[in-house]
């Protein structure tokens, strides 16, 4: 089912980040969200998940759909170690993770505490939580952040290959980003 989102609105503080924006985003198609700093692609986000409720408008398409995200914060627990922190959230078998791990090039690190991880693997681990999560729908807020440009290269194509046929919506204000992921992409202006 497409998400069609009319006319939503909203503000903070007397500044409107959304003004009357409708869009239409298209079932099992990833689609990017661009747009400068501050001009409401991730309140969009939290508006699609249900975090924040918008001043005016609809969103259709999301009713019963099961949500998996990336957000801008890793949110880790910084005191287990990535299998943990994925299998809390997943449910999915130490087994499952430690091959989803390797494949995200952190197998050798994946029994330490991630608060002893650098920025870009505490980034991979939020990753790929999200990924093994059960899901209709895919929401990234600047999924790529943090890492390195082979690194995202990398990350982007494992994010391509695990969510094929699935429903994808990310922002980033990266184009380059952007074109690591093949996506349909529409301007936030």
């Amino acid at each position: 089912m497409d998400i069609i989102v009319k006319n939503l609105c909203k503000s903070y503080d007397h500044n409107q980040v959304l003004n009357h924006f409708s869009c239409t985003f298209r079932e099992k198609k990833m689609t990017c969200i661009m747009g400068k700093s501050g001009i409401g692609k991730s309140t969009l986000l939290s508006i699609l998940m249900g975090l924040e409720k918008a001043d005016e408008g609809t969103v259709s398409g999301m009713e019963h759909q099961k949500i998996s995200a990336i957000f801008q914060e890793n949110r880790l627990f910084e005191n287990l170690d990535a299998v943990t922190n994925i299998h809390i959230t997943t449910g999915k078998t130490k087994e499952e993770i430690a091959g989803f791990l390797k494949e995200m090039e952190l197998d050798d690190v994946a029994g330490k505490p991630v608060s002893e991880y650098s920025g870009g693997m505490k980034r991979r681990v939020a990753i790929a939580r999200a990924l093994l999560a059960e899901y209709d729908i895919l929401i990234m807020d600047e999924p790529l952040q943090g890492l390195d440009a082979e690194t995202k290269e990398k990350v982007a194509t494992v994010i391509k290959t695990q969510t094929a046929g699935k429903t994808v919506l990310f922002v980033t204000h990266d184009e380059k980003e952007a074109e690591f992921f093949e996506a349909e992409c529409m301007e936030l202006v």
